[in-house]
């Protein structure tokens, strides 16, 4: 499958996913930004496709994320981010989504599992009342420390000129 293949729409992933559901597959579901990718966003990801048997990514939109982290961010475009993360081998479906929070996005989609770092309480996650409401799970899986797209934007920030 190309990586592009893995980019949909909200109407074709709640199809998509109730096949996967259908066939008796449990639906994993985060969400983020990823802006650059690092290898704290590729254990994560990893660990929380472990969870179940398919992973399901909402990833901000660029004005999403404008809002959010402000005007200097995103680094890169979403059609960029969406390809980079379609294409690694356990994310199995990504989802653009441009408001501020996940929880349209989450009512939508119906994971069985939602799984954000260990740096969030369970209680503080977006979507947690709605997943458990429905017999679901909330999960955190454990972050690798020291890694995130803000500290390598100030690694590279201050690098001298070569």
């Amino acid at each position: 499958m190309n990586s592009k293949d893995k980019i949909l729409s909200l109407p074709d992933l709640q199809a998509l996913v109730q096949a996967w559901h259908n066939q008796g597959q449990k639906i994993v579901f985060t969400n983020g930004c990823f802006d650059i990718l690092h290898l704290g966003h590729v254990d994560y990801l990893e660990k929380a496709r472990q969870l179940g048997d398919k992973l399901v990514l909402g990833l901000n939109t660029d004005a999403s994320i404008s809002r959010i982290k402000g005007p200097s961010r995103p680094l890169q475009d979403e059609m960029s981010r969406a390809r980079v993360m379609a294409s690694l081998l356990f994310v199995d479906a990504v989802v653009l989504f441009d408001e501020d929070t996940p929880l349209e996005l989450i009512k939508a989609v119906q994971p069985d599992i939602l799984v954000k770092g260990d740096d969030y309480a369970i209680e503080n996650i977006v979507g947690q009342d709605v997943v458990t409401a429905r017999g679901g799970e909330v999960k955190t899986v454990p972050l690798v420390k020291g890694y995130s797209t803000t500290n390598v934007v100030k690694k590279i920030e201050n690098r001298p000129n070569s």
